[in-house]
């Protein structure tokens, strides 16, 4: 059987193996997800997404298929005349010169063959799980079926959310958000199927919170406080034990209440900064000899306690500089963790800064 890749002519001996090997190492309800697929498999060919030139969600590497300006995956693939090199359409649109050999750029051209291959090589290695039909040959003559691809693989999930995340860094919005959608709408295929599992959940929790980072940065306010708002719904179906996923829900909610505070919705940012603190608080009952995770408590506090200022609420407001402060003044770190003292002796700066204030007012009144 002839696998369905760009790059793959004959089947690769090792595939059977490969499979198995996968199959050993799949979590128990992917597992639990297979043996429901099999009744369909059983009437299907299958196939392996295994492409010999090393392009997977493992060992993926610079190439053909990728932008040498966003280091990602091609996206509106656009070709410079007179040389002939790639890249995607918005990184190529920021220069005068080839960024590879300095040729002047007369015109860029979009390369659609080009693209095709990527998008192909994304449907065979970088699909949580799809079904696609063969193109006409023998083979599709002979069986008249569609291929199932062998497993269901969240690796390969992993594998698009880095290579947005390459473009979002090199600011090629449009691909991360590109990326990031083929990631959700997988992860939400598979929630249909097996139900709301901790690990899909918290796959979809996170990507949505990163499509929300791209509306922002496009400027998208209101599509990425609905991102943020269904990254907070998936994140808090899941056990509160997890350091992670606990912070990143934190996080969601603490990007609704900047975007609300930022739209000059001072109530309903006090609302989603005020959740975050109580999901930062329960956290450190548990884990309060964890540096970082004292250190969000007290940026929570400074960030309800800001709100409360611009209400008006100068007392609140105080008392909550106050207990951030006594937090961050009681924290101590190790020498390694160095990151993390800059980012307290900066919050520490900031508060420091807010009861002054408030301190001269109070003198002024006096």
């Amino acid at each position: 059987m002839t696998p369905v890749c760009p790059f793959v002519k004959i089947p690769r001996p090792d595939d059977s193996n490969a499979s198995k090997k996968s199959a050993e190492n799949s979590t128990k309800h992917h597992v639990e997800h297979e043996s429901k697929v099999k009744k369909d498999v059983n009437d299907s060919a299958s196939v392996s997404p295994k492409c010999p030139l090393g392009y997977d969600s493992q060992t993926f590497k610079m190439g053909p298929l990728s932008c040498m300006v966003c280091k990602a995956l091609l996206f509106e693939t656009s070709k410079i005349v007179p040389c002939s090199h790639v890249f995607c359409k918005a990184c190529i649109a920021r220069f005068k010169d080839c960024p590879l050999c300095g040729a002047d750029i007369e015109k860029i051209e979009p390369d659609d063959d080009l693209q095709g291959v990527v998008d192909r090589f994304i449907e065979g290695h970088a699909r949580i799980k799809r079904s696609v039909n063969l193109d006409k040959g023998e083979e599709a003559a002979e069986n008249n079926k569609p291929v199932i691809y062998e497993d269901v693989s969240l690796e390969r999930g992993s594998f698009l959310v880095q290579q947005a995340m390459r473009a979002f860094r090199a600011q090629n919005l449009e691909s991360a958000k590109s990326r990031l959608n083929l990631c959700a709408k997988d992860v939400r295929s598979q929630i249909e199927k097996v139900g709301n599992t901790s690990e899909l959940c918290s796959q979809l929790g996170a990507v949505l919170g990163m499509l929300g980072d791209c509306c922002r940065a496009m400027g998208d306010s209101s599509s990425a406080v609905t991102y943020f708002e269904e990254s907070v719904e998936f994140l808090s179906k899941l056990p509160k034990d997890d350091l992670e996923i606990t912070h990143t829900l934190s996080v969601s909610l603490n990007k609704i209440g900047d975007l609300k505070y930022y739209d000059g919705d001072l109530q309903a940012a006090r609302s989603y900064y005020f959740q975050s603190l109580n999901v930062r608080r329960d956290v450190i009952k548990n884990n309060s000899n964890v540096s970082s995770q004292v250190l969000d408590v007290a940026v929570s506090l400074a960030k309800v306690a800001d709100v409360d200022k611009s209400l008006g609420d100068e007392k609140s407001a105080s008392d909550g500089f106050q207990e951030a402060i006594d937090l961050l003044e009681s924290l101590t770190l190790k020498s390694e963790a160095s990151g993390l003292e800059q980012r307290r002796l900066s919050v520490l700066e900031f508060l420091r800064s807010q009861q002054a204030d408030k301190q001269e007012q109070v003198e002024q009144t006096v």
